[in-house]
C-alpha cells in the first residue's frame, strides 16, 4: 500500500476536502491549518469532521500531512513573532484533535541572525510549551533548503532540537526531497547514503512523512524551488528508487510540486504505476 496526495484547499471543509483526494486518486492529503501567510483559523463543523472520517474509513486513508502556516517561525528574533508562533501552533494542536492521530508539519524557523544554537533552543522552548502528553497529535520538522538563515539545514540542527525536546514521542520528521537535495544531500547518487545518516543522527523510526517535490536547482544550492516529478535536477529515476525503497515504505507522500489539480492527479497516478 502507498499512501500518496497533495495539498488540497481546505475552504470547503473535512469532507470536501476528503471528497477531492479521491478524485484526484490520492488516499491521503496536506492542507494549512489556517492562511499559509497567517491569520484566524476557519471555525471546525464536528459534523463535517465526522463525515470526514467516515469517508477516511471507508477508502483506508493513510495520516493526513497537515502543515503550518509560513509565518509561523518559532525562532524569530522579536518576542511578538514567536508569540505569534506559539499561539498558533497551541491552537492548531487543539483543532487537530478533531482528526485525531494524524501529523502537522512546521518549517522549524529562521534564527535571523541570532545563530543557530539560539535558534535551536528557542524552538524546542516552544515545543516544551505547547506539547501535551494527551495530545494524539504528531508533530513534524520538517527539512529544510538552507536558505537564508533557515534551521534544519541538515540533520544534526533537527536532532538538536528533537534531543530537547522533552516529549520526544510526540515529535517526528517530515523530509522534503527538494530540500535535501538543495540542502546537498545527493539523494541521486547516493540514497542508501543518505538515508544511513539519517538513520545514525536520527534514526528512521522517527521519519513519518515525505514531501515529494523535484527540484529546479542542484545540488547544494540552498535554493528550495521545487519542481514537477521528473522535470527536475533529481529525476525520474531517483523519485523511482525513492518510492520504492524498502525503508519508506508506509509514510504518507505528498506532493508539492508546482501543479494544479490535473497535474497532481497525473503525477500521483504515475507515481502509482512506478510503485512495486
Amino acid at each position: 500500500m502507498i499512501y500518496i496526495g497533495s495539498h488540497i484547499s481546505a475552504a470547503k471543509g473535512y469532507e470536501a476536502m476528503g471528497k477531492q483526494a479521491l478524485k484526484l486518486g490520492a488516499n491521503t492529503f496536506a492542507f494549512f491549518t489556517r492562511n499559509p501567510r497567517g491569520g484566524k483559523a476557519k471555525e471546525i463543523d464536528p459534523v463535517d469532521v465526522e463525515k470526514f472520517l467516515a469517508l477516511a474509513k471507508e477508502h483506508d486513508f493513510g495520516k493526513l500531512v497537515t502543515h503550518a502556516p509560513y509565518t509561523m517561525n518559532a525562532c524569530a528574533a522579536k518576542e511578538d513573532i514567536r508569540r505569534f508562533a506559539r499561539e498558533t501552533l497551541e491552537d492548531d494542536l487543539k483543532r487537530m484533535e478533531f482528526t485525531p492521530g494524524n501529523y502537522y508539519n512546521f518549517h522549524p524557523g529562521s534564527h535571523v541572525g541570532q545563530g543557530a544554537d539560539v535558534g535551536i533552543d528557542l524552538i524546542a522552548e516552544l515545543l516544551n510549551e505547547v506539547l501535551k502528553p494527551e495530545q494524539t497529535t504528531t508533530v513534524l520538522l520538517e527539512t529544510m533548503a538552507g536558505k537564508g538563515s533557515e534551521i534544519g539545514r541538515n540533520f544534526q540542527e533537527l536532532q538538536s532540537i528533537l534531543e530537547r525536546v522533552t516529549l520526544r514521542e510526540k515529535m517526528g520528521v517530515c523530509l522534503d526531497t527538494c530540500h535535501i537535495w538543495d540542502g546537498g544531500y545527493d539523494i541521486v547518487n547516493d540514497l542508501e547514503g543518505v538515508l544511513a545518516e539519517f538513520d545514525q543522527i536520527i534514526g528512521l523510526e522517527h521519519l513519518k512523512a515525505i514531501h515529494m517535490n523535484d527540484s529546479m536547482n542542484s545540488l547544494g544550492s540552498h535554493k528550495d524551488r521545487h519542481e514537477k516529478i521528473g522535470q527536475g535536477q533529481i529525476g525520474l529515476e531517483a523519485m523511482e528508487r525513492i518510492i520504492n525503497h524498502p525503508k519508506l515504505q508506509g509514510r504518507p507522500v505528498i506532493l508539492e510540486t508546482p501543479n494544479d489539480d490535473e497535474g497532481w492527479a497525473k503525477e500521483i497516478a504515475m507515481l502509482r504505476n512506478l510503485h512495486k
